[in-house]
This record gives structure tokens, sequence and C-alpha cells, in this order.
């Protein structure tokens, strides 16, 4: 049964959250259709390009996104302190830029410009703009419905492109945001798409890895790969994360080479002290857990707050907590 995204997304507060996006009927309309025959490979290349792009204007962060052949996957931050902070020309700027004012398909730079001082200069319509800027319904509104209608054009069709709704997952602590992106960097690994992070296309790691890249020797922890950085991120640095999830997808992934026997990163006992834990979390987000991940006491506050005595997921943390201790 679902539940209202309200219970699940404190509008007032910021957080990290897990989004998940399928076509309908999970058809492989972003890749090699089997039915049709047709390759739709580059649509992921258009999820990718407008994801990093709304992280632009937006109140958010995105720290760990995946695009695959018939879902993609969206580690995000939203912060409404921020946008709260914004001026009302900053608020109509950004509004702006996430719909511009076209004209024979082009951005009509003056008509942008025109429409930016009319929000500016309307409060109510400024305060709307601005909640919606720090809200993730919108960022995957603006995310979704642009490539769905430039698919169906594509296709000349009509009708759904993605599943009514996006599922959403609130990720309570640090280990949940690790273990969450760590999920969604590994997704190609799962799917046997590739075997190794470098060939990882169309996910955040390949921006990890230049990042690192750049600067191997930086000590700052995570930043987005797009969008406003987070004073709540994990204290883990962009090396240290590659490491963990480097080392994850050799015990999640059969045929990689130390699967068994290979140490755990040094930097993956700040996050958790117990490896097997740790992997478990990992593998089960999707299946363990359900609209909030996060440890034992983290996860009974969240079901509180939704007005609830449980959320699925609190078994398997006390079964972990509980060999953590007995470890």
């Amino acid at each position: 049964m679902t539940s209202p995204r309200r219970q699940i997304v404190d509008p007032a507060a910021s957080g990290f959250y897990h989004c998940v996006s399928r076509c309908v009927r999970r058809a492989f309309l972003c890749g090699q259709d089997a039915y049709s025959g047709k390759d739709f490979e580059h649509r992921k290349e258009w999820v990718e390009q407008r994801l990093l792009e709304l992280a632009r204007w937006f109140s958010v962060g995105v720290y760990s996104y995946a695009v695959m052949s018939n879902h993609l996957h969206v580690v995000m931050h939203v912060d409404p302190g921020v946008a709260a902070g914004w001026s009302p020309e900053e608020v109509a700027r950004r509004w702006v830029g996430v719909f511009p004012v076209r004209v024979d398909g082009m951005v009509d730079e003056r008509a942008c410009e025109a429409r930016a001082r009319a929000v500016a200069s309307d409060p109510a319509r400024t305060a709307i703009c601005r909640e919606r800027l720090a809200s993730v319904s919108w960022f995957m509104r603006c995310l979704c419905e642009p490539i769905a209608r430039r698919a169906n054009h594509e296709d000349a069709c009509t009708g759904r492109f993605w599943e009514g709704r996006y599922r959403c997952q609130a990720l309570l602590d640090d280990q949940a945001v690790l273990a969450c992106m760590a999920y969604v960097d590994l997704n190609p690994i799962r799917a046997g798409l590739c075997d190794s992070l470098a060939a990882s296309v169309h996910t955040s790691i390949p921006h990890r890895i230049a990042e690192c890249a750049r600067a191997p020797e930086a000590t700052q922890p995570l930043m987005p790969v797009a969008g406003i950085a987070s004073t709540e991120a994990p204290a883990l640095t962009t090396s240290d994360y590659l490491a963990v999830v480097d080392w994850t997808g050799r015990q999640v992934h059969p045929t990689k080479r130390g699967r068994i026997g290979d140490l755990a990163p040094a930097a993956l006992s700040r996050v958790i002290p117990d490896p097997a834990q740790w992997t478990q979390t990992v593998v089960g987000i999707e299946t363990d857990y359900w609209r909030a991940v996060g440890a034992v006491d983290a996860l009974l506050a969240k079901a509180q707050a939704m007005g609830q005595c449980w959320l699925q997921g609190l078994g398997v943390a006390r079964r972990l907590t509980g060999k953590a201790r007995a470890g």
C-alpha cells in the first residue's frame, strides 16, 4: 500500500532520499528492447543530461545516480533551508532555468528575462516557486516528464513512458546514505553490464573517478556530483568512497576477482565495524527496506513521525545490530 509522499519527505527539513523511477511495464525503453528489436541506449544520455542540468537549479545535491535500461536511481540531498535564503530574483532565475521560454524550439533569452522579472515581482508566485525548487516530487517530475515527451515524440506515440509513481526512500543516517550510494553505483555491475567501476557508464562513478584523478590527496567529505553540497554528507573522502564501492562490488558480484578473502578497506570501519553487515545492508536496500533505510533507532523515530508502529526493514536492522554486537 502506498503512503502519502509528505509522510516520507518532510518539506521543511533537509534530508537524503533515494528515488527510483521505472519504465512502464519495466520495458527496456532506455536500452535494447528485445520485443521491438530497437536500440534506445541513446535515451540514457537524455536522462543523465537532464538530471545534471536540473541539479544546477534546484536546492538539491545529487550524490549518486544510475540510468539503466528500464529504470533510474537517484540519491539526492534536498535542503529547503538553502532555497529559503534565495532572493526573489534568484528564485525567479532558477525557476526560469527549469522552465525556459522557447520559440521554435530555441530558448528566447529576452522572453526568459521578462518571465523572471514577472515571477520576482509577484510574492505569491515566488513563494510557490521557492517551495517547488526544494521539492523531491517536483525534481522527479521535472526530470521524468520531458524524457517521456521526447521519447513519445521519437516513437510517434502517446501514453505513459514511466510508471505513474516513483519510489522514494528516506535515508536516515550516514550508513544508509553510503550503502544506498554504493547500491546505486554498483547497478551496472550487478546487472552484468560491465565488470569494473571505470566501465560503469551513465552512473555517478565516472564523476567520482575523474574527481579523484584531479585531486588524489583531497581530504574533504564527499561532494555531490552536481548541485549543492551538504554539511550532512558522510565524512568519507572520494578516494575512500571509491575503495569502499570497489570492495563492496567484489562481495556482491559472484564472478568478481577476490570475492572471498579480500580485506575490507580501512575507511569502511569508520562507517560500520562489521563488513558482513555492511554488505547485507547494500544488497538489501530495495528488498529488505521500503519507505526508509537506517539503524533501529532512526527507523523507530521515522515510524513514529509517520504515525506508524513500525517500518519494513526494522526487523532486518535489529538482526544486523544483534550480529554486530555478538561479533
